[in-house]
């Protein structure tokens, strides 16, 4: 028998049977169909987990926001300016360590008024307020804005002046005494008060505001702050001098008319010398007036803005 004839029918036979434990299929066929029915399908997406990973996320995101920015020592200067009892307020900050700040701070004011009238008086007035110090801002809670600063002024040049001119025949009155100006010499009042008693005082103030803020937020409001500070400054019980120059006229005791005398004749019983003991007198009584006011208010609101190294 040839070769051809013996393998034929063994390849047919192959052909059509299979190995021991399986079946034939197509996808069409009993078999697969039931096999495509018993496999577990894959469960959709559930909505309300998909929003709750989301929210989860924001929250983190928001955390990751607020979190507290780790500083090195003097890494972060941050300069700002405001309004003050003192005038125009401007300031500057570093970083020490996590809850304190080093800052400097200065005021400035001038403003004079000229030629005005009032009760018979030509009067000129000068406000000048200079003053520089520094303060060392405590946080306990470096995250949050609230403080409380210790410092000191080293410069105070807070001060009120004025000059004024009583017109002819207007009265005014020194310890209870009434004078004039004299109208051939004019008399001239000149008055400073001075609000730097101690040229370098002691100042407690609290607020809230970080110059440096501590929290990771976006590019331009991580590196902004408005703080606010409210406190006083010892400055001491404010200082009060004033002096008489020109004629001056008074009724003398025993007399029905003015008698007049120049302010620099001091001699006994003149008009001159009983004026000046008169007005020192004022000037005891005026003073004590002032002592309970020992402390300057300090107020002062405004805008900051920090560079941190990288």
């Amino acid at each position: 028998m040839k070769p051809a004839a013996v393998f034929l029918p063994l390849l047919l036979l192959a052909a059509t049977s299979t190995l021991p434990g399986q079946s034939p299929s197509t996808p069409n066929s009993p078999a697969a169909v039931k096999s495509a029915a018993t496999t577990p399908a894959k469960p959709a997406a559930n909505p309300a987990k998909a929003a709750a990973d989301a929210k989860a996320a924001q929250i983190a995101a928001r955390k990751a926001r607020k979190a507290e920015v780790q500083l090195k020592p003097f890494s972060a200067v941050a300069f700002g300016g405001g309004m003050s009892l003192m005038g125009v307020n401007l300031q500057a900050a570093t970083n020490v360590n996590r809850y304190l700040n080093l800052r400097g701070s200065g005021n400035f004011f001038n403003y004079t008024a000229n030629n005005i009238s009032t009760n018979g008086f030509d009067l000129t007035g000068k406000v000048n307020m200079a003053t520089a110090g520094v303060s060392l801002d405590y946080y306990p809670i470096p995250r949050m804005g609230f403080r409380v600063s210790p410092g000191m002024l080293f410069y105070n040049q807070n001060g009120i002046s004025a000059t004024a001119s009583p017109a002819v025949g207007t009265s005014f009155s020194l310890n209870g005494q009434d004078f004039y100006s004299e109208a051939g010499t004019p008399l001239t009042v000149t008055a400073n008060l001075g609000l730097n008693a101690h040229k370098q005082a002691f100042t407690l103030t609290t607020g809230w505001g970080n110059m440096i803020p501590r929290k990771r937020k976006d590019l331009l409001f991580g590196h902004l702050s408005f703080p606010f500070e409210i406190g006083a400054a010892f400055t001491g019980v404010p200082t009060l001098d004033m002096t008489l120059k020109g004629g001056i006229c008074t009724q003398l005791p025993g007399q029905t008319a003015l008698t007049c005398d120049l302010m620099t004749d001091t001699t006994p019983n003149s008009v001159g010398a009983l004026a000046q003991s008169q007005l020192n007198t004022q000037l005891t009584t005026w003073r004590k007036d002032l002592n309970p006011l020992q402390v300057y208010p300090i107020f002062s609101f405004g805008v900051a803005y920090s560079i941190r190294a990288k």
